[in-house]
């Protein structure tokens, strides 16, 4: 008869002595942050931790990648407490699409019953998740952590598995089949060239990157209708022009830089602008071709992640509000 491992539990502050200096930046790193958005159903994006949300600070701030929309993370080592879900109630007042996890050792009952009347309180713009963490290990194996979901929101399992559901039974159109295979073997092959993390694939002509700083990605698109590829740096926030001219004004730096001049582009009535270089008179959807193009992509991503990913975490967003394109 084999011989089987006993799984033993481990206490939290045996691992993670504080919440700040220790579970919170092991949250936050991309392995574990994925462990977490599998156990949610929601593809995560970190933007910020310990973020200014009104007079308190949010542990974790992401992004939901599907809708762009906020996700905020609370932690705690210990027990809930009224004071985490005051914040909480903070948080879900002071925005207008919010998704809230708040991640505890244990729930009591009285907040856990709180999450489950939010949720059904309030709008789908407002999402409410209670988690509560454990530490397992087998013998000498290291601590592995397990989320358990407490509270959710109303039909979300129901939701989020016949989204699923949709998604791979859904008729794509030939485009969107071939948009999808190019990113299915895009990812693996940016991973294993770059230090840029890849999305999960999905039917679309595009594909953003993480470049450090909420508002601003980079992004990859294959454009069939006008047979061209693009590599771009674009700028989604509310003070995007403020953000471009800031950016425009060291243009012959960039393009030196760069190795190459790009197209500077202001988009008003999307509120945002983009920095993108085109690779045009191509055919995206020969997969012959998909080799080249990849290659081409992967090396435009890495130079524009290392000329701006230092460039735009130095700009003062004080100063360039609302400073006007000449």
């Amino acid at each position: 008869m084999s011989n089987l491992g006993r799984l033993e539990k481990i206490e939290l502050r045996d691992i993670w002595k504080t919440e700040d200096r220790d579970f919170t930046p092991w949250l936050a790193q991309p392995d574990n942050m994925a462990v977490l958005a599998d156990t949610l159903g929601i593809e995560l994006e970190v933007e910020a931790e310990e973020k200014d949300v009104g007079p308190f600070r949010a542990d974790i701030l992401c992004k939901d990648v599907d809708d762009s929309s906020w996700v905020l993370i609370e932690n705690q080592l210990e027990r809930t407490d009224h004071t985490h879900l005051g914040q909480l109630l903070t948080y879900a007042a002071g925005l207008q699409a919010v998704t809230i996890v708040w991640i505890a050792s244990r729930f009591t009952d009285e907040h856990r019953a709180a999450l489950d009347w939010l949720n059904s309180a309030t709008d789908d713009s407002r999402r409410f998740f209670g988690l509560e963490v454990e530490l397992w290990r087998i013998g000498d194996s290291p601590a592995a952590p397990k989320f358990n979901i407490v509270s959710k929101p109303n039909e979300w399992s129901r939701s989020v598995g016949a989204a699923r559901k949709n998604i791979e039974t859904e008729a794509l159109t030939e485009n969107r089949q071939l948009q999808l295979a190019f990113w299915q073997e895009f990812v693996p092959e940016l991973e294993a060239k770059s230090s840029l993390r890849g999305r999960k694939p999905s039917p679309k002509h595009w594909m953003n990157f993480s470049i450090g700083r909420s508002g601003f990605a980079l992004g990859a698109t294959i454009n069939s209708r006008d047979n061209r590829i693009g590599v771009e740096l674009y700028l989604g926030m509310e003070d995007a022009i403020g953000y471009f001219q800031a950016l425009k004004e060291d243009c012959e730096e960039i393009e030196k830089s760069l190795g190459f001049s790009p197209t500077w582009q202001e988009l008003p009535n999307k509120n945002a602008c983009r920095i993108v270089r085109y690779l045009d008179n191509v055919a995206p959807l020969e997969k012959d071709r998909w080799p080249e193009y990849r290659n081409w992509m992967i090396e435009q991503l890495d130079i524009f992640d290392r000329v701006f990913r230092q460039r735009i975490k130095g700009l003062d967003p004080d100063e360039y509000i609302g400073a006007e394109i000449q």
